[in-house]
């Protein structure tokens, strides 16, 4: 994402001008836009005029449209969800799902005055990579959430740190991680038959054309030679993993690929369960690819997340969750570690917004760690630096508002506060 301009007050208010690069700078814009903020960027609108003869012209003209904002939608890449190609045992055709990238849809009423467009008019800009956006909130808009969002997405060099290949026999399903998104770039299929004794030579073929359109595959959607690439993940149940890493490497040095020989220190093999992308939870808590990225943020929240449903079983008392029992903790400055999910901070409602911003920055002012995940986790669990018991801190919450009515009744009595 680059930053073109940016005016901020103190009161929170002010505009931020961005330029997204890729699908998950779409992603964080969809996180900073909220429901009552002013947008503007370049729009498509058909317009018609009549002639002096009563003919009627239409032509589209390209044009820049402010909306306040009343919803926002995020698509995700089509690349990812719809690109799968398929092999039969007598043929090496694929077919391929048309790829489209990222989007977001913002739609609202046009607040600034357009030749082409009525102000009030209902419209939706479609905002795509490489479009210029301004997003205008006001007070209290730009808050430590949105302004952390907006550094972070920001940071140069950033991209895709874990490239993987998630695979079964006749399956694999090729993924790029990054700090907030896990984009499925491919998905391949291959039938191969079954190894019967009367028949074997028919599984050898089908298994060697698996390995050739994994192969081709893996040059054409895996980066392996990208200075951010920290590692190449080959994840599968059984011995897949190895026959895929050892086909790779010999085809690699067959073709003289330098470049892919040179990566072969980056490649991990990790045992899964299953041949599915869910099994990337099971490679991300695997020792080897928590040494390997230790410093990464999504392997520190996947680290952290384990850590707090071991807790969980071992010592209740130091792992609280849910809104109530978590502010009940923060307010003692229990807590250690927070983990709470971005979708809390997309809230609709600007008041429900600012008291999960405000849990957060009181969270850090106690030295506590706070992990923003992406909302593709079920979190917002916080670990405990020291135990409590969730029946007493609820107990003396309730003894004290007790106090405190039983105080403003006795003021407007007229009675002594401190009697007996």
């Amino acid at each position: 994402m680059k930053l073109l301009g940016k005016h901020l007050d103190k009161d929170g208010s002010g505009y931020v001008t961005l330029r997204p690069d890729d699908d998950e700078d779409i992603w964080h814009l969809y996180n900073l836009i909220q429901e009552g903020d002013r947008v503007r960027a370049s729009a498509v609108r058909r317009v018609q005029n009549v002639s002096a003869t009563g003919s009627i012209e239409s032509h589209r003209v390209r044009l820049n449209l402010t909306l306040a904002v009343a919803r926002v939608t995020w698509s995700p890449s089509t690349a990812a969800a719809g690109e799968a190609a398929s092999f039969s045992t007598d043929a090496s055709t694929s077919t391929s799902a048309p790829a489209h990238a990222a989007t977001l849809h913002i739609s609202g009423r046009v607040t600034s005055e357009n030749p082409h467009v009525k102000m009030g008019a209902f419209h939706t800009l479609d905002v795509e990579v490489n479009r210029d956006v301004r997003i205008e909130k006001d007070e209290g808009g730009w808050d430590s959430i949105a302004l952390g969002r907006v550094e972070e997405s920001c940071v140069p060099g950033r991209g895709a740190e874990v490239a993987a290949i998630v695979c079964g026999e006749g399956t694999a399903t090729f993924c790029l991680l990054s700090q907030h998104m896990t984009m499925v770039m491919h998905r391949l299929e291959v039938s191969i038959p079954r190894k019967i004794a009367a028949n074997s030579g028919a599984h050898e073929k089908g298994l060697t054309r698996f390995y050739s359109a994994l192969f081709t595959s893996f040059l054409r959607h895996i980066p392996y030679s990208s200075p951010t690439i920290r590692a190449i993940v080959i994840a599968s149940p059984g011995w897949v993993r190895d026959a895929v890493f050892d086909y790779i490497m010999a085809e690699a040095t067959r073709t003289g690929n330098k470049a892919l020989l040179s990566t072969r220190n980056k490649f991990i093999k990790v045992h899964v369960t299953s041949p599915h992308v869910h099994s990337l939870v099971e490679v991300l808590k695997s020792p080897e690819i928590a040494s390997q990225l230790k410093e990464t943020k999504f392997a520190r929240e996947g680290i952290m997340l384990d850590k707090f449903f071991k807790m969980l079983g071992a010592d209740e008392m130091r792992a609280w969750y849910g809104p109530v029992h978590v502010a009940l903790a923060a307010d003692r400055g229990a807590i250690g570690t927070l983990l709470i999910s971005d979708d809390l901070f997309r809230a609709s409602d600007p008041i429900m917004r600012k008291k999960y911003v405000q849990l957060v920055e009181d969270a850090r002012q106690k030295n506590a760690e706070v992990l923003i995940f992406s909302s593709m986790h079920e979190s917002g669990q916080p670990i405990l630096t020291f135990p409590l018991d969730v029946e007493v801190v609820e107990a003396e919450e309730r003894e004290a508002k007790e106090e405190e009515e039983r105080r403003k009744q006795a003021e407007e009595n007229g009675e002594d506060v401190n009697a007996g």
